[in-house]
């Protein structure tokens, strides 16, 4: 049995909260459907906060962890009949995070005073993204403003577990990189001179690695400071180099064109623009609108150029996935497709899930199979390194005891 903190909605409408021990969420589910209640948010009192939130919580920032909570919870009361300001209260009481709890309470104060949710959240938009406002604005014109949150929680669900993803894939190796480095350079500054200083009073002619050993070693001890220097600047420069316009650019061509990382950022994008784009037609906004804000959320900006050319050409009455189909080498094909038949079908917001949901699992076995790769790459390269200061090190201490023998 497990125990989960819950919220419902009673018999006679109201919300309440409280704590009780379950099989499992279904089973919580169940028991409460029986009493007459309805289920409206349940979580283990054990559930743990994912790292990434963790940080972001504390920086100030909203986890996007809790603004998926809040999302889906929000559309399930307001499904329920809750009024929105109501909802509201009781999402704000259950709120983790301070910064998160302040923001809610401001959202039903402007309610009560007569504003809409989506004008409301617009006030905030460190907290709510672009997507998150229109999708709410169009829920309320088409008074499907539950159904509206529903598939803005599934969207920001999706796109948070696709970057916890991806970021995941890539601490492994950046930490042992790290590591790798932070020991070499440990090793150059305090136990390579104490080798050096031995070596020296054998008057032995080194070999030519075991100089150059020594020679790194000697440079990095005595202009330590120009070192640091150096590497802060080199961040910095590739840190505003990547910031700039120009920089990003840069960027975005070399890495759809890397061997390996090439396809992941490909599929990663192609995720992104079907899954947005998907959930802004299937909540009512507009299809020009929802080109441009799609086009906020990609992060690769020859994607953003293909949007913007598919935003200009479908106004003159040509299709989109005309457009997407012409720029294969930058969007894969199966998209183009997918559109292709869900324009013909009328079902193009159903085809782009689809897409979106099959390169998010693709992406997800690549990041797999990349750290199944990375592994053992990255134990060769420790080993060649280990290698290298054991040959510099040992061989002319065994030059100096074939000398003495």
């Amino acid at each position: 049995m497990e125990k989960f903190n819950f919220q419902a909605i009673g018999k006679d409408g109201e919300a309440y909260e409280g704590v009780r021990e379950s099989a499992d969420k279904f089973s919580l589910y169940n028991e409460l459907r029986t009493e007459g209640s309805t289920l409206v948010t349940a979580a283990s009192v054990h559930e743990k906060r994912h790292w990434i939130d963790s940080v972001t919580a504390l920086f100030g920032g909203v986890p996007e962890s809790e603004k998926i909570i809040f999302t889906k919870n929000l559309g399930y009361m307001i499904d329920a009949g809750l009024p929105v300001a109501k909802s509201l209260s009781v999402l704000e009481r259950q709120a983790r995070n301070a910064r998160f709890k302040k923001v809610i309470s401001a959202l039903e104060a402007e309610i009560r005073k007569g504003e809409t949710l989506s004008d409301a959240a617009a006030q905030y938009p460190e907290v709510f993204s672009h997507v998150f406002i229109s999708m709410v604005r169009a829920g309320e014109e088409s008074g499907k403003l539950a159904e509206s949150l529903a598939i803005t929680g599934e969207q920001m669900d999706g796109t948070h577990k696709l970057k916890k993803k991806i970021i995941g894939a890539m601490i492994y190796p950046s930490i042992i990189i790290a590591l790798m480095a932070a020991i070499g350079v440990l090793m150059l500054v305090y136990v390579v001179p104490s080798i050096t200083t031995t070596f020296q009073s054998l008057h032995e002619t080194l070999p030519f690695y075991t100089q150059l050993l020594i020679g790194a070693s000697s440079f990095l001890k005595n202009n330590i400071l120009l070192v640091l220097g150096a590497v802060v600047a080199v961040a910095a420069g590739i840190y505003g180099m990547a910031m700039s316009k120009k920089g990003k650019r840069v960027i975005d061509f070399v890495s759809l064109r890397l061997p390996v990382v090439g396809d992941l950022v490909k599929e990663t994008n192609s995720a992104r623009v079907a899954r947005t784009l998907s959930s802004l037609l299937s909540s009512g906004v507009a299809f020009d609108k929802a080109i441009i804000i799609t086009s906020d959320v990609v992060g690769n900006g020859y994607f953003r150029d293909i949007l913007a050319e598919a935003g200009t050409r479908v106004e003159k009455g040509e299709t989109i996935s005309s457009v997407f189909l012409e720029h294969t080498k930058i969007v894969p094909d199966f998209v183009g497709e997918m559109m292709s038949v869900g324009e013909e079908t009328g079902r193009l917001p159903a085809m782009l899930m689809e897409t979106a949901t099959y390169y998010e699992n693709s992406v997800d076995q690549k990041t797999k199979d990349m750290s199944t790769i990375i592994e053992p790459v990255l134990m060769i390269a420790i080993g060649v390194a280990v290698g290298f200061f054991a040959l510099a090190i040992i061989k002319p201490i065994y030059s100096v005891m074939d000398n003495i023998s």
